[in-house]
């Protein structure tokens, strides 16, 4: 995993005594740090309770054991319990995931928890002077050790569990948020936006909290494929499919479910041989084919419209136009076997009902959330481009975006205070929003404005859509997929 920076503790471990005069003036005391010596044999239970803590100084005691409520100290990053007699230590060690260095040595351990695989952001291990397993103190003593250890023991830690009976979590219960309108014609259908972590980018580099077998491939797919079944949506969106798997396995795999869909890889794969771009993930729609039907399929490459925008803006060709991500949607047909009107109309005298599924994955980099911006402004505008060309081709009633109505389905890679958020939420943004990193966009923005070019008001950037979050908002929520 990328690792925080870390500090560890000043070893000369300064202090100062606060004056009586400071304590009676009210003034705070704050230590972060604590240590005990003078060859204690137990630890007080009153301990736990420090859970501010983030260095525990324990080592040159006469400890046998650590009870495991240690794991109470959750904020801990340092812990010293070096030359002490501890034979064992807790299986709770390992859900102090904080700890950044674990100082172990010279102690009388002879087999570690495989828990302590879990701890994924240790950086130091200490196990000097130890009697443990030879097969143990290889693994320890080769280059970067600490984590090849950590790997190991994670690994291993499913075969323990297995002798360990366990529940499984209950299934996930759906939470109404609005009932349906009845009074117009309507189709109920539901829609799952999920990305399936494409296995290039599942490294233990990246998450190392996870077992390597768990991050494998073919143990993920059949999950996925578990969790998609078993949501039974009417319409799948997908991001991060790799195009093998959406030819090879969850195209057929869902076809035999009755779904059809549409795939495109990002732009990269034009440029690559086959063999290599088989490997290229991107985005896929499923649809249940006896609820819908295809009329249109299009794909949306975020570079090759900051190239065709970049005019004047730098920022657009340096930073928009380097990033291949891509979204697309398709124009689908409702038929007309699941619209339920109200009383007294025939369903067979409604004109043709179409709706638009747009899916799109943004941008990652939170160092480029004005990239996230701008690709989504760029997604909405071609959104709209191909509404109004149906709305015409279809002979509907035009300047109406919602005679077509929109399901929009993305990974934005965004938080809730962001400007991405605000722009799909509100239906606006501002064009100095902090999200543009004070980069020169404004002059290729207009050109995405719904109002066209001329159509900027208090530099404002607007979308003509009227979309609604399918999320409940929530005090501190983080989320990620919206709209």
């Amino acid at each position: 995993m990328p690792k925080e920076k870390y500090d560890p503790p000043d070893p000369r471990r300064m202090y100062t005594i606060m004056s009586s005069e400071e304590a009676a003036n009210g003034k705070k005391s704050y230590w972060a740090e604590l240590e005990i010596s003078g060859r204690v044999r137990s630890l007080s239970t009153a301990l736990w309770s420090l859970t501010h803590l983030t260095a525990l100084h324990l080592s040159d005691n006469s400890l046998s054991r650590i009870p495991p409520d240690i794991a109470k100290l959750h904020n801990l990053v340092y812990l010293d319990l070096s030359s002490n007699k501890i034979r064992s230590l807790p299986a709770e060690l390992g859900n102090m995931v904080s700890l950044r260095e674990l100082l172990l040595n010279n102690n009388q351990l002879r087999v570690l928890p495989f828990e302590l695989g879990k701890l994924f952001q240790l950086q130091t291990l200490g196990l000097k002077g130890n009697p443990l397993a030879q097969e143990i103190m290889s693994l320890y003593q080769e280059p970067d050790g600490t984590r090849r250890l950590l790997n190991y023991l994670l690994d291993n830690l499913a075969g323990a569990m297995k002798r360990i009976p366990t529940e499984q979590p209950p299934a996930r219960s759906w939470i109404s948020l609005q009932e349906p309108e009845r009074t117009w014609p309507s189709a109920l259908f539901t829609v799952m936006c999920y990305n399936v972590l494409c296995d290039k980018y599942a490294t233990r580099q990246l998450y190392g909290y996870c077992p390597s077998w768990a991050l494998s491939w073919d143990y993920r797919k059949k999950n996925i494929m578990q969790e998609i079944l078993g949501c039974n949506a009417d319409i799948i969106s997908l991001q991060e499919v790799e195009t093998e798997q959406y030819y090879n396995y969850f195209l057929p795999e869902l076809k035999e479910q009755g779904y059809d869909g549409f795939f495109s890889p990002k732009s990269r794969a034009r440029t690559m041989s086959e063999s290599d771009r088989k490997h290229v993930d991107g985005c896929a729609i499923f649809y249940k084919t006896e609820k819908f039907s295809a009329v249109q399929k299009h794909t949306v490459e975020f570079n090759q419209l900051a190239m065709a925008n970049s005019e004047g803006s730098e920022p657009m060709l340096n930073r928009v136009m380097t990033k291949d991500n891509i979204g697309v949607a398709m124009l689908l047909e409702v038929r007309k076997e699941i619209i339920e009107v109200s009383s007294g109309k025939s369903v067979h005298s409604m004109d043709k009902q179409l709706m638009l599924v747009a899916n799109a994955h943004m941008h990652w980099d939170p160092e480029y959330s004005d990239v996230k911006l701008v690709q989504t402004m760029m997604f909405l505008s071609e959104v709209k481009n191909i509404v109004d060309k149906a709305s015409r081709s279809f002979k509907l009633s035009s300047g109406e975006n919602n005679n077509i109505p929109l399901v929009l389905c993305a990974d934005l890679n965004s938080l809730p205070d962001s400007g991405v958020v605000e722009y799909l939420s509100t239906g606006a943004v501002d064009c100095t929003h902090k999200d543009f990193k004070e980069l020169r966009y404004s002059d290729s923005l207009t050109k995405f404005n719904c109002n066209g070019k001329n159509g900027t008001s208090n530099s404002m950037i607007t979308h003509g859509f009227k979309l609604k979050s399918a999320v409940r908002e929530r005090p501190n929520a983080l989320h990620q997929l919206h709209l």
